[in-house]
């Protein structure tokens, strides 16, 4: 005879001994994580509605406008003209550095003009980049091991370190243009006579330094919490086990603050492509300072719907060097879980 499977009755004291039918196990469990999954999208719904606004609308925005022409004299007919569609002119004209012709068409960008500046500001924007992140990772290391360690007034030192970080840019940068002036305090300590700001490489150096003094604590905050993350007992078995100090960082520290590692330096990157305001107050743009943000902003003064598809080009520049940098962490994070869970094994 069959017998049908299905929740055992059981009786309870208090009806007297009535069977009663209890429901199977784990659905009140998954009432409660199903309930808590609303609420939480329900919380979560302005947040996302408001990064919508502030985020979406304006790339969306920027990309159709991106697609149209700038209003202004036709240089064939000499009359004003309200725009219209461009296609992907723009796009063309700016990566061919191609500018109107006075008898329509194009031509190539004659030099100074900022059509003729897209490839040298991105070759400055990528030279300040991989300069900055580089200086700035090795001394925000090195910062963050002397924070790391245990000594008299190490709370003082972690507090006067943030101080150039906490400092507005704009600040920072006037603060270095006249440290950099011909008499200021650069050419007095050193007894030279550099033009910083007004000559090619004294001009990228000096933005370099600057902003090298301004975020490397931002660098060591970071790794500085990567470090704290190591647990002592690493260090105290490999010190019985004999090893020198070298072998400790290179075998110990780096594998396990590479995460954090990582992290940091994705944040500068990200933050470095999109500088603009310490070399547009400290150098103007001149003298090949001119970055992708500076060029964004001076076309926007000749024709928004040009500055539209700079800033989308830019905008996918940066989106590219991110997801890069991403899928490289994360290859990385997998392989050390899946490395750590077969040695837990």
């Amino acid at each position: 005879m069959a017998t049908e499977l299905g929740p055992t009755p059981v009786k309870s004291p208090a009806s007297g001994g009535t069977p009663v039918h209890h429901a199977p196990k784990g659905v009140g469990e998954d009432n409660r994580i199903a309930s808590q999954g609303r609420w939480a999208s329900w919380l979560l719904a302005p947040t996302i509605i408001a990064l919508a606004v502030v985020i979406v609308y304006p790339i969306i925005s920027a990309i159709v406008m991106s697609f149209q022409k700038d209003a202004g004299l036709d240089p064939a007919t000499g009359l004003f003209t309200a725009g219209g569609p461009a296609g992907i002119q723009n796009y063309v004209n700016w990566l061919a550095q191609q500018c109107s012709a006075p008898g329509g068409g194009t031509v190539a960008c004659p030099p100074g003009t900022l059509g003729g500046q897209f490839w040298s500001a991105t070759a400055t924007t990528f030279f300040f980049t991989v300069v900055t992140v580089a200086l700035e990772t090795v001394l925000g290391f090195w910062m963050a091991m002397i924070m790391a360690r245990t000594f008299r007034g190490r709370s003082l030192v972690r507090a006067a370190v943030l101080v150039p970080w906490a400092i507005p840019t704009a600040v920072t940068a006037k603060l270095w243009f006249f440290i950099f002036a011909f008499e200021g305090i650069a050419n007095k300590l050193f007894n030279t006579t550099i033009l910083w700001t007004g000559s090619e490489w004294p001009a990228k150096w000096a933005v370099i330094i600057a902003d090298v003094w301004k975020t490397t604590p931002f660098m060591a905050l970071l790794i500085l919490a990567g470090l704290q993350m190591i647990p002592a007992e690493v260090y105290e078995a490999a010190k019985v086990d004999g090893t020198t100090a070298w072998q400790r960082f290179r075998l110990i520290t780096l594998p396990l603050v590479k995460p954090a590692l990582m992290v940091a330096i994705l944040f500068r990157t990200l933050d470095a492509l999109r500088m603009f305001d310490l070399p547009y107050i400290l150098t103007g743009g001149a003298n090949n300072t001119t970055t992708l943000s500076i060029l964004v902003i001076n076309q926007i003064r000749q024709g928004f719907n040009a500055a539209a598809a700079l800033s989308t080009i830019t905008f996918i520049i940066i989106f590219l060097v991110a997801f890069i940098f991403v899928r490289f962490l994360g290859a990385n994070v997998v392989e050390q879980s899946g490395a750590t869970g077969k040695g837990k094994k």
